[in-house]
């Protein structure tokens, strides 16, 4: 096994999520106990949580009308600005925008509930 593992995730097909369109990385990996997600933000982003998933967003791309709504409060966002979401936080990205998220332990499909 090499010490290193490469991902482009240009090449990583989008699949649907609560927020958007997201590119998953490193899912496959038994030795990495995360997954890097490149999401893009769409208008219709849902509120919702997760009951074990720690999550952390970093914006890469956003407009003036970017926001993120914790459990009922608006937080503006620009670029650069990073969030750390703990379980069961409400949470939904307001505004199109582009960001990297890390997923701890690895995302599971399982754990997305909505209210």
């Amino acid at each position: 096994m090499s010490g290193y593992t490469v991902a482009d995730f240009s090449a990583i097909a989008a699949v649907p999520c609560p927020c958007g369109l997201a590119r998953r990385a490193f899912g496959e990996l038994t030795d990495f106990p995360a997954t890097v997600h490149v999401t893009e933000i769409l208008e219709t982003a849902r509120l919702h949580y997760h009951r074990t998933l720690t999550e952390v967003y970093y914006v890469l791309e956003c407009g003036p009308d970017a926001w993120m709504e914790l459990d009922g409060q608006l937080i503006p966002l620009h670029v650069g600005s990073c969030i750390l979401i703990r379980p069961e936080t409400r949470h939904r990205a307001i505004g199109r925008m582009k960001v990297l998220i890390l997923v701890l332990p690895k995302f599971d499909p399982c754990d997305e509930w909505f209210d």
